[in-house]
């Protein structure tokens, strides 16, 4: 039995239809636990990073929950300045939204990491233990090889020592530059110095191994065949420690503490 083109039209339509009401009640069904899932993550990576937790622990959503709350002050900063803004909610604002948005957002300078826009306002986290300064981290991104890396830094109170890296996002390639989530690679991060004596965000990422944090502090083991990755790991680390990151709120941190 041949039907007519407008009745083909007309339940093709009709298809597309009820499909397209499918996926969107979907959507809206799911977005609660979808925006749980993230915070969860971000909390899980916030946590690691800062040596609260470890890849490994098995930990309950309501224990990695608590030990956030308990552990972890985040805060928002003028990037520009490095003063607090207190008028901006830090646990409802995305800072990767905002240096998308023109109006929440700059130019960046030419800069290594191909960073084109920079957001007016930051996040910082600070991480606490027995209401004293444990730490403090840093959202840091740049690109790599086949595109931007996200991830945390975290520095230890004296502004300088690294305590751990992090990335929750990057498209590169597995076994070589995706080496960047090897747990055995980011453990060489902590106790390598950020900051020469004059200041100077030096870190990098070398070609070849690095020697031990006490002969040689600045430099972190190269990823295997992953040259341009760790040239981006580095590019990426110095320009958010610099003047056009994170260096105004690291000057001021270090006026008011005495580091």
């Amino acid at each position: 039995m041949q039907h007519s083109t407008g009745y083909i039209v007309g339940f093709a339509a009709a298809i597309c239809l009820v499909a397209s009401l499918f996926v969107a009640g979907s959507a809206v069904g799911l977005k609660d636990r979808q925006d749980a899932n993230k915070l969860l993550d971000l909390q899980k990576k916030v946590l690691t990073v800062s040596g609260l937790m470890t890849a490994g622990d098995d930990l309950e959503t309501e224990e990695i929950s608590a030990l956030y709350q308990s552990s972890i002050r985040p805060k928002t900063i003028d990037l520009k300045t490095g003063e607090l803004n207190a008028d901006i909610d830090p646990s409802a604002f995305d800072q990767r939204a905002a240096s998308l948005d023109e109006a929440l957002s700059f130019v960046a300078p030419e800069n290594l990491s191909k960073i084109r826009r920079l957001p007016n306002n930051a996040l910082v986290f600070d991480v606490m233990e027995k209401g004293e300064l444990k730490a403090f981290i840093l959202p840091i991104e740049g690109y790599g090889l086949w595109g931007t890396l996200y991830g945390y830094l975290a520095l230890a109170p004296d502004a300088r020592t690294v305590v751990g890296i992090t990335f929750y996002e990057h498209g590169e390639t597995p076994g070589l530059g995706g080496e960047v989530d090897n747990p055995r690679w980011k453990a060489l991060w902590p106790g390598r110095l950020a900051f020469n004596e004059r200041g100077k965000p030096v870190i990098g990422v070398k070609k070849g191994v690095a020697g031990p944090v006490a002969e040689d502090p600045y430099n972190v083991d190269g990823l295997s065949g992953a040259t341009i990755t760790s040239r981006g790991v580095t590019n990426l680390v110095r320009f958010w420690l610099g003047e056009d990151g994170f260096g105004p709120y690291l000057a001021s941190y270090r006026a008011q503490a005495g580091v």
